[in-house]
Formats: structure tokens, C-alpha cells, sequence
């Protein structure tokens, strides 16, 4: 999948990309999987991705700030990509944090939001859960899904993906390990007008919100299975959302409204931020935090924002040095004309040491900052 990723990042230009480690954040190995997916995208793609660390809802419930300037970094990324792992996990550990608030933003404001494996399945309306019913043995049923998908398009789905799996050998384990048997109790539980959007291995499906249109890469298919038909597409099929709605008979879907509310004034603070309007930006978050509709983790994200600032204020150090510098100088001068050079000479030698350089021009001596 490294040209898809290359043509993606081509496409956004200049972004800033992270990765979530939530999905796998219960495993043993986890530094060891954000540290191989850092390298992919590093080594095969060209690009570096940084991390965005929620591994535990119970770790970032404990250190509130911590946790703040981490969706903080989600929210100001434009490309965030979330893999492996267990979905049911990543649904559990997202509830309440703000993540989904994220994903929805970084789609209205044209970035990409990349999943695999684990974390495209809590993409849809329907989540199915994975190791609950492969490896425990529970009975097949759905989890609700972040929708993401479905807020974007008007469309209720499941996304499904290792569509095509055969690692069982003497066992069914397509559709993500479910089995037709399993698979088709799913989907009996279905409403009428939602669908499994499956997605075999090694093959990706890259959906342009602003046309519609969908570009399958890789080896595989994309699955579009209803209640009573399957349909497949394959690399340049001229597959788009309104294909789509016509096979599940959603062609009256509609596209859930970004609702304007206080929390999109978050932007808004941190371009005053960036603009250095502090004062301006503090009596925004002010205004957000008094306001009963506004989530607590967005408030938390912004003064997280405001503490970032205020550690990396940006000093004019000229302007404060300058007087103290200009009479120095004057002393290196009277020094000079009494012909006390080697006093004159300690006071270049000092400032030098600190970073500043004197020159003697025809209109008196220079200094400058290092």
C-alpha cells in the first residue's frame, strides 16, 4: 500500500500527520507496533508520522493535561491514521475523550483520516466484535460504531475489512474472521437500509468527500453486501456513493449536517493563539467554558493551547538587551578613547562569549545577537 499512501500525501501536501496507538494500546507490544508503523511511513513512504498517545481511557482520565495536549496534536493534525489492534477496545477507550468530535473536524476541514484492520471496523454504524466472537466465542451481534463514516455520507454501514481472510485453512474466517455462518447472522441483524462494506486484504478504498467518488487500490475487491445481494468492484471500477445508495436503496440518504455549535469556535482560539491575540484568545475559551454546550474536553484542549503558548512565548530579546547593550558599548567607547584597550578589548571578548558580535564601523561600533 506505499503508492496509495505516496499519491494520499502528494494530494494533501504539506501536512501534519500522526498516528493513534489506541487500538493496540492493551498489548504487551505496543511500543514495539508504533515504533514498526513509525518506520513504514518513515522508511517505505517518505513521510514522518508523529504519535498521538491515548492508550488507556483510565491512564488519561488520571493526567488530565496530558491527555489535553494530546488531542490537542490530534485536533491540529491533518492526516491521522489508526491500525491494528482490537476494535472494541479502541470504541471503549474513545468514548468521552473528544476523538470522534476530532475525526469528523479533520474530514469538514479536508484532511484524511486513514484506517486499517482494527480501527476500520469502529469507522460504521455497526462494529463488529472481533475477538469477543472469534476468540471468546460470544454470539454474533453488533457493537455501535463511531459512524464517522456514516456522518460523512448518509449512508448506515458496517465497514468490514480483511473482507477475504483464509488464515483458518481448514476453517471459514473471511469477513474479519467471521465466517458465511457468522457473517450472515450479522447481517440479519441488520436494519433494511444499512450494508457491510467489506474491504479484502492487501486493498484500500480511498472515498473523496468533496465528488463522491471512490478509488479501490491494491489486490482485492470492495464488497457491497445487503441483506440479499453482494456486489463486488475491483481497481477502476468507477465505483462512487451514489452507486452505492443505489444498491442498498438509500438513494434519499442524507448527509448529516456539521452541526455549528460553540465547540467550532475551538479553531477559532487557536488561530488567535497562533496570531498572538492572547488576551483575545483567553476571553474566547472563557466564553466556551461558561457555556453549558460546549464539551469539557474541547475547554481542556484549549488550555492546553494556551499553556503551550505561554511556555513558548516568543521573547524580543533585542528589545530588552538593547539599552543595557547601548551602554556597554558607550563604556567599550570611553574605554577605547582613554586608550584602555584592554578593557576595551574584555568587553568584546565577554560579549562574544555570550552570543554578541560588535563591529566597528565609520559610524561607531554594532552590536548583534547571536
Amino acid at each position: 500500500m506505499v503508492t496509495p499512501h505516496q499519491k494520499l500525501f502528494a494530494r494533501l501536501g504539506a501536512v501534519q500527520a500522526v498516528q493513534l496507538d489506541t487500538p493496540f494500546g492493551f498489548q504487551e507490544n505496543a511500543d514495539e507496533l508504533t515504533e514498526r508503523i513509525r518506520s513504514y511511513f518513515a522508511d517505505s513512504v517518505g513521510r514522518d508520522v508523529d504519535v498521538v498517545s491515548l492508550r488507556s481511557r483510565v491512564s488519561a482520565m488520571a493526567n488530565p493535561a496530558e491527555t489535553a495536549r494530546a488531542l490537542l496534536d490530534l485536533e491540529r493534525a491533518d492526516w491521522i491514521f489508526a491500525g491494528p489492534g482490537s476494535p472494541s477496545y479502541a470504541l471503549d477507550q474513545w468514548t468521552g475523550l473528544g476523538v470522534v468530535e476530532i475525526l469528523d473536524a479533520t474530514l469538514v476541514n479536508g484532511g484524511a483520516v486513514v484506517f486499517a484492520s482494527a480501527a476500520a471496523l469502529t469507522l460504521g454504524e455497526f462494529t463488529i466484535p472481533v475477538y469477543e466472537v472469534y476468540k471468546v466465542g460470544a454470539e454474533p451481534t453488533w457493537l455501535s460504531g463511531l459512524d464517522v463514516f456514516g456522518r460523512a455520507t448518509g449512508l448506515r454501514a458496517a465497514v468490514v475489512p480483511h473482507f477475504d481472510n483464509a488464515e483458518g485453512g481448514t476453517h471459514d474466517t473471511r469477513f474479519c474472521y467471521m465466517g458465511e455462518r457468522r457473517i450472515q447472522t450479522l447481517i440479519e441483524q441488520l436494519p433494511d437500509d444499512a450494508f457491510v462494506l467489506g474491504i479484502d486484504e492487501h486493498t484500500g478504498l480511498v472515498l473523496d468527500l468533496d465528488t463522491g467518488e471512490i478509488d479501490i487500490v491494491g489486490r482485492g475487491v470492495v464488497t457491497i453486501r445487503t441483506h440479499s445481494t453482494a456486489t463486488t468492484f475491483g481497481v477502476g471500477a468507477g465505483l462512487n456513493l451514489s452507486k452505492i445508495a443505489e444498491l442498498v436503496g438509500a438513494a434519499e440518504r442524507v448527509v448529516a449536517a456539521q452541526p455549528v455549535s460553540p465547540e467550532s469556535d475551538s479553531g477559532a482560539v487557536l488561530g488567535l493563539l497562533e496570531a498572538g491575540e492572547v488576551s483575545n484568545a483567553v476571553a474566547a475559551l472563557l466564553a466556551m467554558h461558561a457555556d453549558p454546550n460546549v464539551d469539557d474536553s474541547v475547554v481542556a484542549r484549549l488550555i492546553a493551547a494556551v499553556g503551550e503558548r505561554a511556555a513558548n512565548a516568543p521573547v524580543d530579546t533585542e528589545s530588552i538587551l538593547a539599552p543595557y547593550l547601548d551602554l556597554i558599548m558607550e563604556l567599550r567607547t570611553v574605554a577605547r578613547s582613554e586608550k584602555r584597550f584592554a578593557d576595551s578589548d574584555l568587553i568584546r571578548d565577554r560579549l562574544a562569549a555570550a552570543g554578541v558580535t560588535i563591529r566597528d564601523t565609520p559610524d561607531g561600533p554594532q552590536w548583534e545577537i547571536a
